[in-house]
């Protein structure tokens, strides 16, 4: 069965593109906590990440690493959050979060709501940085 990020991975459904390589993915959050928040995600759909292999979870968390480099040069923040919660997607992925509290990474609270203009303007920033 086909996830929304695989469907995303095919193109089959647009999103907001910060890094990509031969098996990895790096997009904005369309319902992100904070600007920047961004999604890494392995194009091998796997349900739970930690049923990845290991040098495949290693990669994973490698490109997550630079991803949140460029974050970190690009949006005004203390630190990058990571956050691997999983029940949402049945589709392995990374939650990178620009925080400057720990109130910046809680799920509980109310999503942003940007335009598609303020995303692709995000992704751009983010991409100059890496």
């Amino acid at each position: 069965m086909s996830t929304i990020f695989t469907k995303i991975i095919n193109g089959e459904i647009p999103c907001h593109k910060v890094a990509e390589d031969d098996n990895h993915l790096a997009f904005l959050d369309i319902m992100p906590l904070k600007s920047g928040h961004v999604l890494v995600i392995p194009k091998k759909q796997v349900d739970y990440i930690f049923d990845m292999p290991p040098n495949e979870l290693s990669e994973l968390n490698l490109f997550a690493q630079q991803v949140a480099k460029g974050i970190k040069s690009a949006i005004d923040c203390k630190k990058v959050g990571v956050v691997v919660i999983g029940l949402e997607v049945p589709h392995a992925h990374i939650h990178l979060i620009p925080i400057s509290t720990v109130a910046d990474i809680d799920f509980s609270k109310e999503k942003l709501k940007l335009s598609n203009e303020e995303l692709a303007e995000t992704a751009s920033l983010i991409q100059r940085f890496l």
